[in-house]
């Protein structure tokens, strides 16, 4: 939705119009700042005639979040699946773990929802807020930087038949465009990474049995494979996570070898499967960037870290940088100081990388214990999932931190 009148300045440029950085603009309402969104491609839309493999598991957290920026509602009247309870246990091995949301007095666990259907949710709402303004179409070509301002020239996506340049300036600008961020390439900030040596293969799949809104979770020494429940009681979401060429051989196999090989790795626990639709694969890699913040630029969401799939908690890490910017922002407006200056957003920089280092670590941690066959690493994992079992009280902690209802949370995030 661009229009033709002049672009002038705004005090935040959001570059990345995805989950993240929509709420981050939507979060920002009322605040007294006006808000600039560009990003490249168009309106969200969601073709109820088919369905997409890239799902999110949203937290608690992130219900808050969402809820706060009045796109929840949007979100769960479209087709969603929700979990009560989780399983994990590993394959050849006697050890698994439960999980029931009823035992910590919680009404589920989480919600899966497809990405688009969240974007659009966000695309709606923020199209009704007066102190945004939508770029569509639009990419950030150059930008410079000033003592109390930075320029953005723009340009017309190649797509986009119209062409021309657009400028624009801000106090902030918000890289919000993913994991190969534009912005962090300019700001050139120093990125702790390695590659995961595993693909992520995606699908819907169709299951004998139900899944009674069971999250489950399988490690093997391939990698993890979790079915995440939707709204029709036979139909998951997968997460398979396979080394490369394994990745590959299950994309490229007849539909029949890929069913019967997903059928047996998931321990035939909900009977035989039957893929719908296509199957995707994804590279798999942990970014962390060392600077958050520069003088007029922050980075969030992926753009500032990725990680391992294994828990599901990209997205929802995410959605609390976006409510841990706005609350920042909101509160140096309020007094009246320059948001885009590096020394009053450090407390933002040091509180989400805390967050995410201590997310990554944990889930590298989770990683390297269950790769491989190791006879040791196989005899600790068995003790402890066992222990765990056992101790309720471990149990409660491991589903708080599950929710996102542990750790340095926002404000937005504690509904």
């Amino acid at each position: 939705m661009m229009s033709e009148m002049e672009i002038n300045s705004v005090d935040v440029a959001i570059l990345g119009g995805g989950m993240v950085g929509l709420t981050l603009a939507a979060a920002l309402e009322q605040s007294g700042l006006t808000v600039a969104v560009v990003e490249a491609g168009h309106t969200p839309h969601v073709d109820e005639r088919q369905r997409d493999n890239r799902v999110s598991a949203l937290s608690r957290a992130s219900e808050h979040i969402l809820t706060a920026v009045k796109a929840w509602p949007a979100i769960v009247q479209g087709a969603h699946g929700l979990y009560d309870a989780m399983q994990v246990w590993e394959r050849d091995g006697n050890a698994k773990l439960d999980f029931s949301a009823m035992r910590i007095g919680q009404p589920n666990l989480g919600y899966i929802v497809e990405n688009r259907r969240i974007s659009q949710a966000l695309w709606q709402r923020c199209e009704k807020l007066s102190h945004i303004q939508l770029l569509t179409g639009m990419r950030c070509e150059r930008i410079q930087y000033g003592r109390q301002e930075a320029w953005l020239m723009l340009r017309q996506s190649k797509d986009d038949a119209q062409g021309g340049e657009k400028s624009l300036t801000a106090k902030l600008v918000v890289g919000a465009d993913g994991a190969n961020s534009w912005l962090r390439q300019q700001m050139a900030v120093p990125m702790l990474q390695w590659d995961y040596d595993h693909h992520a293969l995606v699908a819907t799949i169709e299951t004998e049995l139900a899944h009674d809104n069971v999250a489950r979770q399988i490690f093997s020494s391939q990698g993890p494979l979790a079915f995440l429940p939707l709204e029709q009681s036979h139909l998951s979401a997968i997460v398979w996570s396979l080394p490369p060429e394994q990745a590959q051989r299950m994309l490229n196999a007849d539909i029949t070898e890929f069913e019967r090989h997903l059928t047996v790795a998931f321990d035939h626990r909900l009977g035989l499967c039957k893929l719908q639709g296509e199957r995707q694969v994804h590279p798999l890699k942990m970014r962390y960037a060392r600077d958050l913040v520069q003088a007029r630029a922050v980075l969030i969401g992926d753009a500032a870290h990725t990680i391992h799939p294994l828990a599901g908690q990209g997205v929802n890490l995410g959605l609390q940088d976006a409510a841990a910017l706005a609350q920042t922002l909101r509160e140096l407006h309020r007094q009246q100081q320059d948001i885009g200056d590096p020394q009053v957003l450090a407390s933002y920089a040091r509180w989400r990388k805390t967050e995410a280092a201590t997310m990554i670590a944990s889930m590298q941690g989770f990683h390297d214990l269950f790769a491989g066959n190791n006879p040791l690493k196989k005899g600790i994992r068995q003790l402890g999932m066992q222990l765990v079992s056992r101790c309720e009280p471990l149990k409660d902690q491991l589903l708080y931190r599950a929710l996102g209802l542990t750790g340095e949370l926002p404000e937005m995030a504690k509904g």
